[in-house]
């Protein structure tokens, strides 16, 4: 299943830090399997954030256009070091993994063509799909006490699986929902995401 959720104990990381860290999530991703990856090195490994803090972080992540992780590494960099955080962030998620995209991609194209070619990315898409699936159980496990976001999800996957619903609609109207309902009331205790480390 999944570790217990840990507290970021650790101090909050320096550039070079969030450089190597970003780096690291986008070497380690070979085939997908971001999420889970980041999950691991951010809140597992370094520390430097609660499992709950990185789970708002990824929600957030995916209420805006684009890449999930890309908007990840802005969200983590801009959480400890604002823009210069967030750029630094940036530049370890793209700059080396882009320039080995484009030499991978000169030999891809050279090379497609072969059986064993078409194997061996078989077997990476179904490694990421079984980090997919553990980042799936990561998230139960945080929420499995919570009827109402297991009924979120549920709803989600239906329309989604089964419905066909576009991925738009379905943000605006899931979203708001989600958010009403998690809203601090007076009163309410904040949860743990909400605190600084």
């Amino acid at each position: 299943m999944t570790e217990a959720a840990s507290p970021a104990s650790a101090p909050p990381p320096s550039y070079r830090q969030l450089f190597i860290g970003m780096l690291q999530v986008a070497l380690s991703a070979f085939g997908g399997g971001l999420s889970a990856w980041s999950q691991r090195i951010v809140v597992e490994q370094h520390r430097w954030l609660t499992n709950e803090q990185f789970l708002t972080g990824l929600t957030v992540a995916r209420l805006f256009p684009g890449p999930n992780q890309i908007n990840m590494a802005v969200y983590i960099g801009a959480h400890f070091h604002g823009i210069r955080g967030a750029m630094a962030a940036l530049a370890g998620m793209l700059i080396v993994p882009f320039s080995l995209l484009m030499g991978f991609g000169v030999l891809y194209f050279s090379v497609h063509q072969l059986p064993a070619v078409d194997r061996v990315l078989a077997g990476v898409v179904a490694a990421a799909a079984g980090m997919a699936l553990s980042m799936g159980f990561k998230i139960l496990d945080q929420y499995w006490k919570d009827p109402v976001a297991l009924l979120l999800a549920a709803a989600t996957f239906v329309a989604m699986q089964f419905f066909h619903v576009r991925l738009v609609p379905l943000v605006l109207i899931a979203g708001p929902l989600a958010m009403a309902w998690y809203w601090p009331r007076r009163g309410q205790a904040m949860p743990a995401a909400e605190e600084k480390p």
